[in-house]
């Protein structure tokens, strides 16, 4: 079993010591610590040392940190790599807060911190579904926005004619700033609503 240590700083004028020295006090070798200067806006997998040491860590190995939020930006994004390490064989340890999946307390701690990751989960679900029902009540519509019908009538037109010159769907869809799977939603809409637009001719090919 190696032990690998991750170390992470939010700037260059952060010393990164203090989290080395806490690795090497536990038995990480010095050339199997990888590091990151960055701040914790970034998830871990957007982290270039980060990425090096998951480029590097097998299964059977321990990943060592100073304290367990250098993993990650939140509590999710920790979870999210703790989670993500466990499935490939390989654990986490951490110096300073007692997480280490070699003794009954650290196990312990690991999965009360995959409780909390899951509750966090379901308020944010929650959040989001109270803002959205707020939104609507406010007279916010979400989806597509409706389309003038008059001003779409006026495009199927313009295509229909384009058609009849010989063009082809996409490049007389392309004349009024549409695509073809467009052109051809609103031509079905026109079918099931009959307007003053020969439908057939705006798509047939």
């Amino acid at each position: 079993m190696r032990l690998l240590g991750y170390t992470r700083v939010s700037t260059s004028n952060q010393d990164p010591q203090l989290q080395i020295d806490s690795l090497l006090s536990v038995g990480v070798q010095k050339q199997d610590i990888f590091s990151d200067v960055m701040s914790g806006r970034k998830t871990a997998a957007d982290r270039p040392g980060m990425q090096k040491l998951l480029e590097h860590a097998v299964s059977g190995d321990t990943i060592v940190v100073w304290r367990i939020d250098r993993l990650g930006r939140s509590l999710l994004d920790v979870l999210n790599t703790v989670t993500g390490l466990r499935d490939r064989g390989i654990q986490v340890r951490s110096s300073s807060d007692g997480i280490d999946p070699a003794t009954a307390t650290g196990r312990l701690m690991l999965n009360m911190l995959a409780t909390l990751a899951e509750y966090e989960r379901e308020l944010i679900v929650e959040r989001v579904r109270a803002g959205v029902a707020v939104a609507q009540e406010a007279g916010t519509r979400f989806g597509r926005p409706r389309s003038d019908p008059a001003v779409v009538g006026q495009k199927l037109a313009i295509v229909a004619q384009a058609r009849a010159e010989g063009r082809t769907a996409t490049k007389a869809a392309a004349l009024v700033g549409w695509s073809r799977a467009t052109l051809y939603r609103h031509h079905s809409t026109v079918m099931a609503a009959p307007a003053a637009v020969d439908a057939d001719a705006v798509v047939d090919e």
